[in-house]
């Protein structure tokens, strides 16, 4: 019982340093050339597509400003450089065996990156939400999505094994 909590415990441990920093989970799990590559891509992207700044101005509630100052080109990479760096440090960590189940996170990736795009025009009760809100907003979306999507194929291949026997 004791391995398997520390098996438990370097896969969460992993997880939440790539939460932190895409690449970081990575190094953690002695995986160095592509832990610094995903450090070096994330504050590439971070840089370029203003991202820190859009941080600061989203938590002032300056979303107009915040709009202004996001370089779309470049943050439209960032979700899915996030979610393939925490499922790659989840899988690295031992986790990820079961079938499918990088989907949640897949579309996760995805439905961040819709948020993005729609980020400076879509209102929710007449107010802007913008380039950090809306994307977060819009993780749960993808997660269920994900998760319903391999529920579905789960059922789907189970069903399929079943009848063939």
């Amino acid at each position: 019982m004791e391995t398997n909590l520390k098996e438990k415990s370097k896969k969460l441990e992993a997880v939440l340093w790539s939460i932190a920093l895409p690449g970081f989970g990575q190094l953690l799990n002695k995986k160095y050339v592509k832990g610094l590559t995903l450090v070096g891509l994330e504050f590439l992207i971070n840089v370029l597509g203003n991202f820190n700044r859009i941080i600061i101005l989203s938590f002032h509630f300056k979303i107009e400003e915040a709009i202004e100052q996001t370089n779309y080109l470049w943050l439209m990479f960032y979700p899915c450089l996030y979610f393939f760096g925490i499922w790659d440090a989840y899988k690295d960590a031992g986790g990820g065996k079961k079938a499918f189940a990088y989907l949640p996170l897949v579309f996760s990736a995805y439905f961040v990156t819709l948020g993005l795009i729609f980020s400076p025009v879509l209102k929710i009760s007449g107010y802007l939400i913008g380039p950090m809100w809306l994307p977060i907003l819009s993780l749960p979306v993808g997660l269920a999505v994900g998760g319903l999507i391999r529920w579905v194929l789960l059922k789907f291949i189970y069903h399929n094994r079943t009848d063939s026997t």
